[in-house]
This record gives structure tokens, sequence and C-alpha cells, in this order.
């Protein structure tokens, strides 16, 4: 599984460069993998969010993850903002390897998990390129 480096964050964008890039990186859910003996495990930062407002899609060889918060969302006069409960995509490349037909997701205590099987006997070699 290989992190497609074209991931997009939606969120808010302001005049000042510097400042739109912090907004949009507050504007995106963290994530960690991990590989298991016959999955990757990957688990969504997304603490405040409503279950039902979170969408998977596999397009071809593409994982979406996305949050898309309610209508009438109320948004506070923030005082300190150091998280975000707002929208988010993040897109991912399987590779081969991984069974898309059972891909499975479960959100409990502010993380999205979601599974990603290995098809037995798919998995990808490995190979160390020495540098000379």
């Amino acid at each position: 599984m290989h992190y497609n480096q074209s991931c997009a964050a939606k969120g808010n964008a302001y005049g000042n460069s510097a400042r739109a890039g912090f907004i949009r990186s507050m504007q995106r859910a963290a994530v960690n993998i991990y590989k298991t003996g016959n999955s990757y495990e990957m688990l969504v930062f997304a603490p405040g969010r409503i279950k039902e407002h979170f969408h998977l899609d596999v397009n071809g060889r593409t994982l979406t993850v996305s949050y898309t918060p309610p209508e009438g969302f109320t948004r506070p006069e923030w005082v300190l903002r150091e998280y975000s409960r707002g929208g988010f995509s993040r897109s991912f490349t399987l590779d081969n390897s991984i069974d898309t037909a059972r891909i499975s997701a479960k959100y409990t205590d502010g993380v999205l998990q979601v599974s990603l099987p290995v098809i037995e006997g798919a998995e990808t070699v490995k190979t160390e390129i020495v540098i000379n």
C-alpha cells in the first residue's frame, strides 16, 4: 500500500500563504498505518466526527477516505483551536496485494480504523537497493 502524494485536504484558505498552509494542515486528519500478518490497518485520527458522515470509496486502486460535516454544523468563535472537526479527504494508492472487496471500517473513540486485507500469496516483494 502506498500513500498518494496528491492527497487533498479541504479547508479554508486565507490570503497569507503561510497561514493558509497552517489552516489546511488542521483540516487534514492524521493517519497511521501498520501491517499485521494478513492486513494493513489504517488509523484515521478524527475526534468529534459523526460516523454516518464518513465516506470510503475505492476507484480502481485508489482508496479515498473523506468526511463531510452535517449541514448547519455550528462553528464557534474559537479562542484556541488545535484540531478541527471539519471536512477532509485523503487518498491512498493500493497495490495489487490488497483485496479491495473485503475492505472494512469502524469508528470508535474518535479513530476510524480501516482494515485492508492482503490477498494470500499476493504480497509485494521487498527488494533492498544497495547505494554505491
